[in-house]
């Protein structure tokens, strides 16, 4: 028989002092959400099915779609994306990838993997689509699925003309997948009036619940696609109609997370009770905030104004230090956790839910100023913290 391994406890394993995590998510959850998090009941049930009930309605408000078919998945935002694909592409589908970064060639390989014939529109870094280079691809290639992300987390790069490219692909009979885990709840997206066929979001980042549980919506013309499959989806648990039997009639697909969904739904009524309105204009006012104090500080955002992403920020690196140097300073001596890039020299501040809080902007605002005075560069830290104030007491953010 084996020996019995000697394995510590959470508490010698976890800093004394909590990180703040302001990261490209996972984010803070606020009180509610973690509580939920600890509560386990029958995953069906009468209880059960009306908590996923609720999840729908406030789904459909947190999407802007009255399509019936949202249902989550019990994965990560990947999964939710892969579901996406795997349901709409199949092989021989020809599927446009709009490529910005890591995160939209993902969709792309996982199209690829479903078997489509994927051709990538690369976009040079930094830049967002432009409609007329699309409608140039849709013309050229005619595909049956186009896949690009809102926000590409990797470089910071916000897709500003998604409504306009959604419209194009309408044109040309071909579907759209969006991704929006980091800003979905962060920024406007109106997946009916932009003609939106698939959006897929992750539970940790805009929406502020735990990490693990994610969401898909399916316009109804995504949906007779689904349903004329010319052959049986592949991945059992991803099966958007087999899903069904949980989301839509309180029966069996798989033992659902039940504690995931319970701090999903708390999660969503949080965003309701705020509202979009409200919740987009304190996202948008405390990321400009931060990004304004990061300049006063001495600092380049990475993004030009017109293609950067408000949810996650992105700092230029000074010649000589790197992402990893700085993510262990800020932690280790500040006790805040930001990101380092998936390519680009950049370090990322997450601006997602409760990320955007006013004490959580200048405590991380003053992190990073004396991290790199800590690591020899010369930052005004008194002039961005000033500059922070400045910007959130003009436009008073909650």
């Amino acid at each position: 028989m084996l020996e019995v391994p000697q394995i510590d406890s959470l508490n010698r394993i976890l800093p004394e002092e909590p990180l703040l995590m302001m990261g490209a998510g996972p984010v803070p959850i606020p009180g509610p959400v973690a509580a939920a998090n600890g509560i386990v009941i029958n995953h069906l049930g009468e209880s059960m099915a009306r908590i996923i009930d609720q999840v729908k309605r406030m789904g459909r408000y947190i999407f802007q779609t009255e399509s019936p078919w949202l249902m989550g998945v019990a994965g990560p935002g990947s999964a939710a994306m892969e579901m996406a694909v795997a349901n709409l592409v199949w092989p021989g589908t020809r599927v446009l990838s709009i490529r910005n970064g890591f995160f939209s060639h993902r969709l792309a390989e996982m199209s690829r993997r479903a078997g489509g014939e994927v051709e990538e529109l690369e976009i040079p870094d930094g830049q967002g689509a432009d409609p007329e280079q699309i409608r140039a691809g849709l013309e050229r290639f005619r595909p049956a699925v186009m896949t690009m992300v809102q926000g590409e987390t990797s470089n910071t790069t916000h897709n500003v003309e998604l409504p306009t490219i959604a419209r194009l692909a309408h044109e040309y009979d071909c579907l759209i997948i969006v991704d929006a885990v980091c800003t979905l709840s962060t920024m406007p997206l109106e997946m009916d009036n932009w003609n939106i066929d698939a959006v897929i979001t992750g539970g940790q980042k805009g929406l502020s619940s735990i990490p693990g549980v994610s969401l898909v919506a399916f316009s109804e013309r995504a949906w007779a696609r689904i349903s004329d499959r010319p052959m049986p989806m592949p991945h059992w648990t991803l099966d958007a109609t087999l899903a069904t039997q949980f989301w839509h009639r309180a029966s069996y697909h798989y033992t659902a997370p039940v504690s995931g969904l319970l701090a999903l739904h708390e999660a969503m009524r949080l965003v309701c009770e705020e509202t979009l309105e409200r919740r987009f204009n304190r996202h948008a006012t405390s990321s400009q905030a931060l990004q304004a104090g990061i300049e006063a500080l001495g600092l380049k955002l990475y993004v030009s104004p017109e293609a950067r992403l408000n949810s996650v920020v992105g700092i230029a690196l000074p010649d000589g230090i790197d992402a990893k140097t700085v993510c262990n300073h800020i932690s280790k001596h500040y006790r805040v956790e930001i990101a380092g890039s998936f390519g680009p020299p950049i370090v990322r501040i997450g601006q997602m839910g409760e990320q955007c809080r006013v004490h959580n902007l200048f405590r991380t605002l003053h992190a990073l100023g004396s991290t790199f005075n800590d690591l020899g560069q010369s930052l005004d830290v008194p002039s961005g913290m000033a500059e922070l104030e400045n910007q959130l007491q003009r436009h008073s953010p909650e």
